[in-house]
């Protein structure tokens, strides 16, 4: 596991931001999958140093996590993976190029002997997922889970009550030890942020 720190900008609802993305790159010395191919197509194809790529698991559909996967899928002829309900983000960045294949709740991805199970955690985008690796004891949370709390739910597609509800039920009861890879920022553990879910309802992000 490795993470690949790129740089570029987030556009949404009429504003654009600069911003540094966590790119996380799981495999083995043979094959690696990508989770969110962020900014840098070159980059990451690089930091994979020669292994095959088996995919680009995209956690959601926002422009800064997406930017950069189908100059990826095609220098390295890996599919794009998507949950279908964040097709309306990602056809604003891509409106010609659909991903390649959809990723649905209770999916299982392997990698390099690697299990990674698909969970379903909208509210940051309807079809945000998280990827949890038990063998690594990792959660890939994408903007679902920060340190310091949820993801953001102030724009066009989120919703708070909704990304609380699947922190709650779906991340908080993964053992407290589970490190939490996160899409931004430094990571994190399930033990250091469960404690602090009422004050995240109490302060409404």
């Amino acid at each position: 596991m490795e993470k690949l720190i790129t740089s570029g900008t987030f556009s949404l609802d009429g504003g654009t931001w600069h911003v540094d993305n966590n790119v996380w790159i799981v495999g083995d010395e043979d094959e690696a999958i990508v989770i969110d191919a962020a900014h840098d197509a070159m980059a990451i194809a690089e930091a994979l140093r020669g292994r095959r790529l088996k995919a680009i698991v995209c956690t959601h559909g926002h422009n800064d996590h997406i930017d950069a996967a189908p100059a990826l899928s095609a220098m390295l002829d890996a599919p794009v993976m998507l949950h279908p309900d964040d097709l309306p983000l990602w056809e604003m960045t891509h409106p010609d190029r659909l991903p390649n294949m959809t990723l649905s709740d209770g999916m299982d991805l392997e990698v390099g002997g690697i299990e990674l199970a698909v969970l379903h955690t909208p509210g940051h985008s309807p079809g945000g997922v998280c990827l949890y690796a038990p063998e690594l004891s990792t959660l890939f949370s994408g903007d679902t889970l920060f340190q310091g709390g949820p993801g953001a739910t102030g724009r066009s597609f989120s919703d708070f009550p909704t990304i609380i509800e699947s922190i709650r039920s779906r991340l908080l009861t993964l053992p407290g030890e589970t490190k939490v890879r996160t899409g931004h920022g430094p990571s994190t553990t399930i033990g250091e942020e469960a404690p602090h879910l009422e004050e995240w309802i109490a302060r409404g992000h």
